[in-house]
């Protein structure tokens, strides 16, 4: 496993800063980063991958983007079993119910999240938050 991939949905560019973020620390762990907004990821890949992150902001009412993420997330749960995956994203509002309730679906599916919990920004993320991400993607390299 040379190559991570790091799949995000993102509308204002909060959500991509961090997922560069997550590929800096799997760079810097010696690892290649693929970041990639998910219209652009290879399912077949994502499903080959023992490790991956995946990235989307709060939405609406604290979910996740329903047009194209929602859907790809779905995807997703159907083959994370025994899978190690990190989540992150950015909200605007409310406490990060959305990523909670995300971390929750992917344990559901069987997906081992790498690292205690998602990483959240609110807004654009901070240098703490950016800091996470690339412990989070030298985490995921470490794998």
């Amino acid at each position: 496993m040379d190559t991570i991939i790091i799949a995000y949905w993102t509308q204002t560019g909060n959500t991509k800063a961090m997922a560069e973020a997550v590929g800096e620390g799997v760079e810097t762990a010696g690892k290649k980063a693929d970041v990639r907004h998910i219209s652009e990821v290879s399912m077949d890949r994502l499903r080959e991958a023992q490790a991956f992150a995946l990235g989307c902001p709060a939405m609406g009412a604290e979910v996740l983007e329903e047009g194209e993420m929602e859907p790809f997330v779905m995807e997703v749960e159907g083959f994370a079993q025994g899978k190690r995956i990190g989540l992150f994203g950015s909200y605007g509002w409310g406490d990060g119910q959305w990523m909670r309730d995300w971390e929750d679906r992917m344990k559901a599916a069987g997906a081992v999240l790498v690292g205690r919990e998602g990483v959240i920004a609110s807004e654009a993320p901070d240098g703490d938050a950016l800091e996470q991400c690339r412990a989070l993607g030298r985490e995921l390299a470490s794998l």
